[in-house]
């Protein structure tokens, strides 16, 4: 095998949680170029069913949407069961869905609490759980977790996120360790500020913007599209000696 060959995951199925847009929907299609079938979950099924069409329709690969919360144990079952009637396992989880509430800690209400916890560790459990028995027993499976510069760091108003995103960061470890001797890796991909719908208010504040930029040694926003080496890095077979460990693209936010 090449190294070029060692990036491609043909024959493969692969899960992206919150995958109808943002960094999720930009991710999917990066895997669905190397070779991946898609499937896609969403809260929203008619925008994961468009999302689909669209990343079939460029890249040639199959694709189908599903409709799913994953912070509801029942809806992820369902979910494992509707991926697996439409293509038989899935090989590659990216735990992907997340939101992110801004509020100073007094003003943050147990709901959005909630929200922003459950979103990105309860999900990410959840759907881990219900997938990750299948990979061991098949003797193969990526499981890629979506933390943040805010596992690492924090902002102030981000006391949710900050959280959620640290928890992330633990999970990716514990469940690293119980995967690795049946051949399934677990990682944690760290993005720093990316120009997504997630952040288009803080995009469009100019302060707020400035101050971004500020710490951003390479002076500007990610773009979405550029996460696509990295995640096709950790679910194909060029990362089968890495497990438990995190890929941080920040522009270089976390190096000072």
């Amino acid at each position: 095998m090449s190294v070029f060959d060692a990036f491609r995951i043909d024959g493969k199925v692969a899960l992206v949680t919150g995958g109808s847009k943002g960094l999720g929907r930009a991710m999917a299609q990066s895997l669905a170029e190397a070779g991946a079938t898609i499937a896609l979950c969403s809260r929203n099924g008619e925008e994961a069913e468009h999302a689909a069409r669209e990343i079939a329709a460029v890249t040639g690969q199959p694709a189908k949407g599903f409709r799913a919360d994953v912070t509801n144990g029942e809806s992820v079952a369902q979910l494992r069961a509707d991926c697996e009637a439409a293509f038989g396992q899935i090989d590659i989880l990216l735990n992907n869905a997340g939101v992110n509430v801004r509020k100073p800690t007094p003003e943050l209400t147990e709901a959005d609490w909630d929200s922003v916890v459950d979103s990105s560790v309860k999900g990410s459990f959840l759907c881990s759980q219900a997938f990750m028995p299948g990979m061991m027993e098949r003797g193969w499976g990526r499981i890629v977790m979506l933390g943040s510069i805010m596992s690492f760091v924090a902002l102030a108003n981000r006391a949710a996120y900050a959280a959620a995103k640290s928890g992330v960061l633990g999970l990716t470890h514990a469940l690293a360790l119980e995967a690795a001797p049946h051949g399934v890796t677990v990682n944690c991909l760290c993005p720093g500020p990316f120009e997504t719908p997630m952040n288009r208010v803080l995009m469009d504040d100019p302060v707020a913007y400035k101050a971004f930029l500020a710490k951003i040694p390479l002076g500007r926003w990610g773009q979405p599209e550029e996460l696509g080496g990295a995640i096709v890095f950790l679910c194909s077979p060029a990362s089968a000696f890495m497990t438990g460990s995190t890929l941080t693209l920040d522009g270089g936010w976390t190096a000072q």
